[in-house]
């Protein structure tokens, strides 16, 4: 019964999350999902290959289901959830809904048996970073379930609750950084005569390249960017001047500004 899952919510964090489990080893047969969008509904199916229903039935699936992924949005959650709180009692949880604690979501459920988790929008190619804390699940099957459904995206770490914020300024809001940053490195390429798609194309690659770097080599970045910063060269030059820009102390004061 564990296994039967069901997605309340099939946007494209969901569908995302059902695209990993479809490339991995679940039982499709297994797995449903439920939107209040018939269109929604259709178009999960057509990416993951999951059945999904639209606009009535959902009762009927969350009796069926063992495991339930809450995957609305947080505004839509308690008229998501009105009247099924008896139903999903002695369901399995996971919540990707933005900013709702576990508190309110088992107040919202019944159930004690909750993981929320921060995801981030790389997880819609597989590169994910998912941070959940989930302190009442406690028998192994189910917590090895909750790192399944999360690692078919990508890394998945257990966290407190307590560091929910920090982790959403950092890697919940961070793909946002990083776009901004590469969109400077395309504009400056640009500036110096690439053509546009060039540039774009080398500033996505430098950036994905040094961050799988960093992950391969287990080196620390400080490291590896004196690898690349000779004496008096190009590259001492841009830092002085990232440096006189104050890049690091902006991000942190966006990293903070995030967290508040």
């Amino acid at each position: 019964m564990l296994n039967r899952i069901l997605f309340i919510g099939a946007g494209r964090m969901a569908t995302a999350i059902a695209g990993g489990m479809a490339a991995g080893d679940f039982n499709l047969d297994t797995v449903t999902a439920f939107d209040i969008s018939e269109a929604a509904a259709e178009r999960f199916a057509a990416a993951t290959g999951i059945r999904a229903l639209g606009k009535d039935g959902l009762d009927g699936l969350i009796k069926a289901s063992g495991t339930v992924i809450l995957a609305v949005k947080p505004q839509y959650l308690k008229t998501a959830l009105e009247g099924k709180k008896a139903l999903l009692a002695d369901k399995l949880i996971l919540s990707i809904v933005a900013g709702v604690k576990l508190a309110r979501l088992e107040e919202l459920t019944g159930s004690s048996r909750i993981a929320r988790v921060m995801p981030n929008t790389p997880a819609l190619v597989g590169a994910g970073a998912s941070a959940y804390a989930m302190p009442g699940i406690r028998e192994p099957e189910e917590r090895q379930l909750v790192r399944r459904i999360l690692e078919a995206v990508g890394v998945a770490v257990e966290i407190p609750e307590a560091l929910f914020d920090a982790v959403t300024a950092l890697s919940g809001s961070g793909p946002a950084y990083v776009l901004e940053m590469i969109q400077a490195l395309a504009d400056g390429g640009v500036l110096l005569g690439l053509p546009r798609e060039l540039a774009l194309a080398l500033a996505a690659q430098t950036v994905a390249g040094t961050a799988r770097l960093v992950q391969k080599t287990g080196e620390h970045p400080s490291v590896l960017r004196d690898q690349v910063t000779s004496p008096g060269g190009t590259t001492a030059q841009a830092l002085l001047a990232l440096e006189t820009g104050a890049f690091k102390g902006t991000l942190l004061k966006a990293m903070t500004a995030a967290a508040e």
